[in-house]
């Protein structure tokens, strides 16, 4: 059974869970939002934690600083694209990306039917990664390491997980995809993260 009243929504991440250079409505948790109360639920306004330019550690921080003591019926993780940016440790990542998921898994309650977490998207395939200056087939590599290390730790925990990067790689042959800045995703391929987290969501409701 569907839960009857208001679900609660957190979620974790960094500058893809705010939806930098967007209105706040065009960002991935507004739009599944959005698209959950068009389905009949009642979902209330997404709590966020996140900031552009955080890393894992960074997110800790945060969640500790916010000092959020309630639970929360859906939960959403997506965090990493700034320690690969900035050449981090990926041993480090995986200790505190496993770190965050229990952090998650906490804040559902125990129900880890209730987590889903979003890989990392290629920046590389954007306009600005493209101009960066750094290989972008490097890239590629380094994001699909420190997704490999957030897919594994994420199904070992028996949580859902949604590959959006494959998708993400779209941007290189369509602009519509990446935001007015020229590395955000757009809207549009937010919408497209909505669309396969809805699903997940509803079942993972019942």
């Amino acid at each position: 059974m569907m839960p009857a009243d208001t679900l609660t929504y957190l979620a974790i991440g960094d500058s893809y869970t705010i939806g930098e250079a967007l209105p706040l409505s065009g960002s991935f948790p507004h739009q599944l939002s959005k698209r959950l109360n068009d389905k009949g639920l009642d979902v209330g306004r997404p709590v966020i934690v996140a900031k552009t330019g955080w890393t894992t550690s960074e997110l800790q921080e945060g969640i500790k600083a916010a000092g959020i003591q309630q639970q929360f019926d859906i939960v959403t993780l997506l965090i990493g694209v700034n320690n690969q940016y900035r050449g981090a440790s990926k041993t480090t990542y995986r200790a505190e990306f496993r770190d965050l998921l229990k952090t998650a898994i906490a804040f559902a309650g125990g129900q880890k039917s209730r987590v889903f977490v979003v890989s990392i998207p290629d920046w590389g395939a954007t306009p600005f990664g493209r101009q960066s200056g750094r290989d972008t087939e490097d890239i590629a590599k380094e994001i699909d390491a420190f997704n490999m290390i957030n897919r594994e730790e994420t199904l070992a925990e028996g949580v859902s997980y949604t590959d959006i990067t494959p998708a993400s790689r779209l941007a290189k042959s369509d602009e519509s995809l990446v935001a007015s800045d020229g590395l955000h995703p757009s809207e549009k391929m937010y919408l497209d993260w909505a669309v396969q987290l809805e699903s997940k969501i509803l079942k993972g409701l019942k």
